[in-house]
């Protein structure tokens, strides 16, 4: 009966010793996985913003700060656009006077093509898998500032950001913890996705890129 008992313990011991080695290499391999996959659409979110904030500066000269304007002039504002009536590639056209430009204009959600809002344009202001990280829906934390620079030109500038625990809080805590301090402390980089910068004419670089 002893030695029974002793070979079930021995049994158990072994399985949880796999089970430990199996967690030791599986955890981090995981995290990576689901990390990349919820990167690509945090970023094709950035992207989105960012197509909203370009459009939004061709209209107005400047950036918003605010996603109920980025989001009211998608859905309802215009831009105004120039075309060609008649070919201009035609010289003696061009001598004569013949070709002319038309201005018209075009709904903003017609010039914009966005790839993850699933037709919902409040969509723009919130990072995917926020609710899984955090419980709740996140905002992207977004500003906007103007730099001179060297000279003396004054340049609108934008920055839309999303830190690591808003998409990825749910994830193993400490491969979190390790990720973040690489990132931060090692490759000196920002603790998140972000576009654009407030201290740099970056043209709405993408951190990832």
């Amino acid at each position: 009966m002893k030695k029974i008992l002793l070979q079930v313990l021995l049994l158990a011991a072994i399985a949880a010793l796999v089970w430990w080695l199996y967690s030791l290499f599986n955890t981090p391999l995981e995290f990576e996985r689901i990390r990349k996959e919820r990167e690509a659409q945090v970023v094709e979110r950035l992207k989105d913003v960012r197509e909203a904030q370009r459009a939004y500066r061709a209209k107005y000269m400047k950036f918003t700060p605010n996603f109920d304007s980025l989001i009211a002039f998608v859905e309802h504002d215009s831009l105004v656009l120039e075309r060609a009536i008649g070919s201009e590639d035609d010289s003696l056209a061009m001598a004569l006077g013949q070709v002319r430009r038309e201005k018209f204009r075009v709904a903003v959600k017609d010039t914009v093509q966005f790839y993850t809002l699933g037709g919902d344009f409040n969509n723009l202001r919130y990072i995917p898998f926020s609710i899984e990280a955090t419980g709740e829906l996140q905002q992207f934390a977004m500003d906007t500032a103007s730099i001179e620079t060297e000279s003396k030109v004054v340049v609108p500038v934008v920055e839309v950001f999303a830190q690591y625990p808003t998409f990825l809080g749910d994830l193993d805590k400490q491969e979190l913890i390790n990720f973040r301090d690489y990132q931060v402390n090692t490759l000196s980089r920002a603790d998140g996705l972000k576009v654009g910068s407030l201290t740099a004419t970056t043209n709405e670089a993408g951190n990832w890129e």
